[in-house]
């Protein structure tokens, strides 16, 4: 078979290494991929949002099925436009793929059939926004209405920030049109779980629970990250809990997609706050997350492809999905100065005895050699029979790995260590 995978970043890195596992894989392309994956995937130099070329690729090279994995490419259609030309996807539809595009109707369908989350409410007007504001309780979560490269989201400590972050979306447009609406919502306490899942649209079946450090810096210190590290899995998520999700969340979302005329297939994301009410959706992704599934995927013992063309076809029901009961760990090796202002273009070497536990993000071939090219460069991933032996492990492969601004945190795992004894 020939698959192509839309993405250039961690995520798509471990899903190729996983695909790759099918024997009846011929090859992979990654489009756009990154340096960092050759041996893995062929790099393609399309952009996974120019859909008509990706189109025309799919086509022309007679690809037998599509992984359609970053937000931005989802939410605009790419797998419409590829199963219009007959080409099978891994991935929801656009109106499927509203449920991350927009908060505003996440919180709505929310809202309307009963699933638990934060309180909140919705406004247009920058005036009336900050006219709540003055009255609304503090702390506070902002949140743009579109997608934000993950960054549209400001909890805010103090009314005066809760001020400047409606400002900022809705009259200096740092998001663009994504903060034309902004949500305000309740802030929730309690331990957050990342719960990504399976679904044909009938059945949905949870992959193994992660828990993501989101700050830049050891202690959960500094400003919000896409992620510089993972767990799995998450200690806070128990049986309990995760039969409470099930009946409480993820079945009611399903149902709510489809009684919307949304049906949803691919990877439905649960973005989680363990409260003392009860387990609470913050957010969904409508795609793998970034760095979860780099814990999540190597501790999958079924084959990857055999689920997603399951979800596909609409057979997951029955379709096996099993999961080992070792833990994982990823550390991500970032630039210095990341999220902010970091510069790109360092040497970057990977040695061999590690490179089959190293997951590539951000990297570029210049004269032959091997660089760093973003903000977050590459995850090492370890696995292992217990949590602590995952860590040491992940540990160990940073430092095999180099490049000459690299940063990482050295705490990823700590909590769960502890809520673990």
């Amino acid at each position: 078979m020939k698959l192509i995978v839309v993405g250039s970043g961690g995520r798509e890195h471990a899903i190729i290494k996983k695909l790759k596992e099918n024997p009846a894989v011929e090859v992979i392309y990654a489009l756009p991929g990154n340096a960092g994956m050759i041996g893995d995937a062929i790099p393609v130099n399309i952009g996974a949002k120019d859909i008509p070329a990706i189109v025309e690729f799919a086509v022309e090279n007679k690809i037998d099925y599509a992984v359609v994995a970053p937000d931005d490419p989802l939410v605009l259609g790419c797998v419409d436009a590829l199963e219009e030309k007959g080409i099978p996807c891994f991935g929801p539809r656009a109106n499927a793929a509203i449920i991350e595009g927009s908060k505003v109707f996440s919180k709505n369908l929310m809202k309307k059939y009963g699933i638990p989350t934060a309180r909140y409410e919705v406004f247009d007007e920058m005036d009336a926004a900050l006219e709540y504001l003055k009255t609304a309780p503090i702390p506070t979560v902002i949140k743009a209405d579109g997608l934000a490269l993950g960054k549209g989201v400001i909890i805010a400590q103090t009314r005066e920030e809760a001020f400047d972050a409606v400002r900022s979306m809705m009259a200096d447009h740092v998001f663009g049109k994504s903060g034309d609406h902004v949500v305000i919502e309740e802030f929730l306490t309690g331990p957050e779980v990342s719960v990504l899942s399976f679904t044909d649209g009938k059945t949905v079946v949870p992959m193994i629970s992660s828990m993501d450090h989101k700050r830049a810096l050891d202690h959960d210190q500094g400003l919000n990250t896409g992620g510089m590290g993972t767990v799995a899995p998450n200690p806070y998520y128990t049986p309990d809990v995760a039969e409470r999700c099930m009946k409480e969340i993820f079945l009611p979302t399903v149902a709510a997609m489809n009684a919307e005329g949304r049906t949803f297939r691919g990877c439905l994301y649960f973005g989680l706050m363990i409260t003392p009410d009860g387990p609470k959706v913050i957010e969904y992704n409508c795609r793998f997350g970034d760095p979860e599934t780099q814990v999540v995927l190597p501790l999958l013992e079924s084959d990857l492809l055999t689920v997603m063309m399951a979800t596909t076809k609409g057979t997951l029901a029955e379709t096996e999905v099993k999961f080992s009961s070792k833990h994982a760990c990823c550390v991500i090796m970032a630039s210095a100065g990341y999220p902010v202002k970091y510069e790109k273009g360092f040497p970057l070497t990977i040695p061999d005895e590690v490179r089959d536990h190293v997951i590539v993000a951000g990297a570029k071939t210049e004269d032959g050699v091997l660089k760093t090219n973003g903000g977050r460069v590459l995850g090492c991933v370890a696995t292992a029979d217990s949590l602590k032996e995952a860590i040491d492990a992940a540990d160990g492969i940073v430092s095999k790995v180099h490049f000459g601004n690299a940063f990482f945190r050295h705490d990823i795992g700590a909590r769960a260590l502890q809520k673990g004894n």
